[in-house]
């Protein structure tokens, strides 16, 4: 299982990111339709940024999935964010309380 803090790049662009909570569903993470690798490590040969996935990603923002599991993002990219072929979401804001 991915450990919190673990910081990840994309093989297909220039996403990377820091796991903020890690659940067992991050096992499955993608960016661009393409696992993710630790900073540092090498691409595999021949993967490209997969269509379905090219929605880019927002440095600065949170990413989560239904099963909890949170992400930061630390350098934005063309592919999208996934868990397996789910795709996933931009935290929202809590609202804040109303001052009277």
């Amino acid at each position: 299982m991915i450990k919190n803090g673990t910081r990840l790049q994309s093989q297909v662009c220039d996403t990377q990111i820091i796991v903020v909570r890690s659940t067992e569903s991050l096992d499955g993470l993608r960016a661009g339709g393409a696992p993710m690798i630790a900073i540092g490590d090498s691409a595999a040969e021949g993967l490209t940024l997969d269509p379905a996935f090219a929605g880019g990603t927002v440095m600065g923002k949170r990413y989560v999935d239904d099963s909890g599991a949170e992400i930061l993002v630390t350098k934005s990219g063309k592919g999208s964010l996934s868990v397996g072929d789910n795709p996933m979401e931009i935290k929202a804001a809590k609202p804040l309380p109303a001052s009277d």
